[in-house]
């Protein structure tokens, strides 16, 4: 996959540093010099320093040629107009971030594909850990609507009983238990005992339900 990240600070740097460890080719586009010096010594990819608003800088990473455009810049301003010029040049999936979440919709009005706003993503996170502190851990999948949680089994209501009597459900799954720290892929016989990790994956809106099924709160 090609991958045209405009943005060398935090995020689009460690953006470009996994999908380059992945076996992806990336080119990132930044329009400070001090940065591009930066980013060219820490990644095994293009870097043009340029402004990702000229046509001329996307035509030099050959954007046409993307499988993906992620706008990474803090300028929400910037991240907008550069989606619009490179969407004039079929890119199949366009990526921006959004530092103000109230210009969320002006990305979407003019067609960008996903629009990613760091800040609510760590601040409804952090939300989740603090509202269920029975959580070991979570990653949120898709859109938001679904998770994956991990915790450990303490409800008398669950302990004893067998997978296939639990999951699934047209709400949840229980997709991996963890014993003794080795994990094992759940089986409809296997029985579920105290103190046993688990991990569930669950559609949000659902998952303080599963919580109260398999954890005391």
């Amino acid at each position: 996959m090609y991958v045209v990240i405009m943005g060398g600070g935090r995020g689009g740097l460690n953006l470009a540093s996994f999908l380059i460890a992945d076996g992806h080719d990336v080119t990132l586009i930044e329009s400070d010099d001090n940065l591009c010096s930066n980013v060219a010594v820490e990644l095994d990819a293009l870097i043009i320093c340029g402004n990702g608003t000229d046509t001329k800088t996307l035509q030099e990473a050959n954007v046409q040629d993307a499988d993906v455009f992620v706008a990474a810049t803090g300028n929400d301003e910037t991240n907008l107009l550069s989606c619009i010029l490179v969407k004039d040049f079929n890119v199949p999936k366009v990526i921006a971030r959004v530092s103000d979440p109230s210009h969320g919709e002006a990305f979407k009005k003019v067609g960008i594909d996903s629009v990613i706003s760091p800040e609510i993503t760590a601040a409804s996170y952090l939300e989740k850990l603090i509202i269920r502190p029975k959580i070991a851990d979570l990653v949120v999948l898709g859109r938001g609507d679904a998770e994956l949680l991990d915790f450990t089994l303490d409800n008398k209501n669950a302990i004893g009983k067998r997978i296939g009597d639990l999951s699934p459900t047209d709400n949840f799954i229980i997709v991996a238990v963890y014993e003794n720290g080795n994990i094992k892929i759940p089986r409809p016989d296997m029985v579920l005992n105290e103190g046993d990790k688990v991990s569930i994956l669950v559609k949000t809106k659902f998952a303080k339900d599963v919580m109260k099924r398999f954890t005391k709160l």
